[in-house]
């Protein structure tokens, strides 16, 4: 019985240490196919904007599609959204509350943060 009692013991401080670890990892390591993904949205985007001299407009769906932004296909999906002096932002809405994470054009880096531009 005591052995059957440490097992179970080290087996629970096993999955709280493994937990824990995964938790402080780098989002570059935890969130690897999202960037990777985005990346390529990002890149896309950015042709856009050099072959019609502006970015998407939020609600241009079809341009946005062919950019590799898909609109509430699954669960998590990616929102796209523009400001009026040239940024735009890209944020993966995992859940209803935030921090969410996202990449903007003004910092030019993925984080784990409240969207900055609003709709």
């Amino acid at each position: 019985m005591k052995k059957i009692l440490i097992l179970f013991v080290s087996l629970v401080a096993l999955l709280m240490i493994s937990v824990t670890v995964y938790w402080n990892l780098p989002i570059e390591i935890t969130r690897k196919s999202d960037i990777k993904k985005g990346n390529k949205i990002i890149q896309n985007i950015k042709s856009y904007e050099k072959k019609f001299g502006k970015l998407p407009e939020n609600s241009d769906y079809k341009a946005l599609e062919n950019l590799g932004v898909q609109h509430e296909d699954s669960q998590v999906y990616l929102d796209y959204k523009t400001d009026n002096k040239g940024n735009f932002e890209l944020t993966y809405l995992d859940g209803f509350d935030g921090p969410y994470f996202l990449w903007n054009s003004q910092e030019g880096k993925w984080t784990i943060d409240y969207p900055k531009i609003l709709k």
